[in-house]
């Protein structure tokens, strides 16, 4: 699979990082440290945020604003209210698509999960002229936005940085290769996405040591 990126997405210095990843088999996880990992960051976010403002904790926050510029909630605030001020537990469903929710949560990067064997052809990463419809994750349909972050295969739109995953590329029990992608905003710095693949990794690695794990920044 390879990943390019268009002339406007590039114009606009606008950065997304890949973390491309082979699981190995079930049964070499150990999803008792992961899953135990999950609890000690969420345990800390808590005891963070006792006194907890939207405001000050991402008024300035540049995905904050970035989706308040389609007139959109940023989903990770949401998750990170939901896990640190609402007290509702880390899900247990399947480990490999909530890697990234830890990450979310932790650094506030916006990531996501998608199998690299449902992928057709090569990826492009483009800005759309206008709204384009596709099946989201759930299997509603669901569209992308002028001017955003889009990505789209041989078989049509398989992510949004605002309205999220395709349902036909989206991270499954079953998938074992997959990509996390980091989505940056114009201008910002390259190294937070390689941070927050650093923490990713950490992750992965507690949950699958013998993953193999490899990231790249366009």
């Amino acid at each position: 699979m390879n990943i390019t990126k268009d002339a406007v997405i590039a114009e606009r210095n606008q950065s997304i990082g890949f973390l491309i990843v082979k699981y190995p088999d079930k049964s070499q996880w150990n999803t008792d440290a992961f899953y135990a990992k999950a609890d000690e960051v969420i345990d800390s976010l808590r005891r963070d945020e006792a006194s907890y403002d939207r405001k000050a904790e991402f008024g300035e926050n540049n995905y904050y604003r970035y989706f308040k510029k389609f007139k959109k909630s940023y989903p990770v605030m949401l998750q990170y209210e939901s896990f640190a001020i609402k007290g509702r537990p880390f899900p247990r469903f399947n480990p490999i698509v909530e890697v990234p929710f830890i990450v979310e949560v932790k650094t506030f990067v916006l990531s996501g999960c998608h199998d690299i064997d449902k992928v057709q052809g090569d990826l492009l990463i483009y800005s759309p002229e206008s709204k384009e419809d596709f099946t989201g994750i759930r299997g509603e349909t669901v569209h992308n936005y002028p001017n955003e972050m889009s990505g789209k295969d041989d078989g049509g739109i398989i992510l949004s940085m605002i309205a999220g995953a395709d349902d036909r590329t989206c991270g499954t029990e079953d998938s074992r290769n997959v990509f996390y992608p980091l989505f940056g905003t114009p201008d910002q710095d390259p190294a937070e996405l390689k941070a927050a693949a650093d923490l990713m990794t950490e992750y992965i690695k507690i949950l699958a040591p013998d993953a193999e794990v490899e990231y790249i920044v366009l």
